[in-house]
């Protein structure tokens, strides 16, 4: 019998099925925003904003991060979902987001989803946690 390994997509996407916890909402944007991360890999887009692109997926394997998902479970994801907002708004500044529309695999819009995981992942996070996840990315 022959192993079959999940793609990362596939594990966020079990780590959160069964959470309906608070912010469950937008919690469950974080594996599409992830995938939408990596598929803009797939684009020409300038090197700089590829290396944005590159930490915020490299944040979600991080097992220690700002909030590990390890300590605080499905809630561990908030700060990676802003970070995945934050590195796709630079894209978006620079290409627009019908460029992000045009990959993004959903029916919802993108902009919508972005702002809304935006405004709450902020209401969340203090001012001293977002500069720490942008000084540990190197983003700041």
């Amino acid at each position: 019998m022959e192993d079959k390994f999940k793609d990362f997509y596939d594990t966020l996407i079990e780590n959160l099925e069964s959470y309906n916890g608070e912010y469950a909402s937008f919690i469950d944007c974080g594996p599409n925003l992830f995938k939408l991360l990596c598929d803009v890999l797939d684009q020409d887009i300038k090197r700089e904003l590829r290396l944005d692109v590159c930490g915020a997926i490299a944040y979600y394997v991080v097992p220690m991060d700002i909030i590990p998902e390890q300590v605080y479970g499905p809630y561990g994801y908030i700060d990676d979902i802003f970070m995945s907002v934050y590195a796709l708004q630079r894209v978006a500044d620079e290409y627009g987001y019908d460029f992000l529309q045009n990959i993004w695999e959903y029916d919802n819009n993108i902009k919508d989803v972005m702002d809304d995981c935006y405004e709450k992942s902020i209401e969340v996070l203090e001012e001293d946690d977002i500069k720490a996840i942008l000084t540990y990315t190197g983003l700041e």
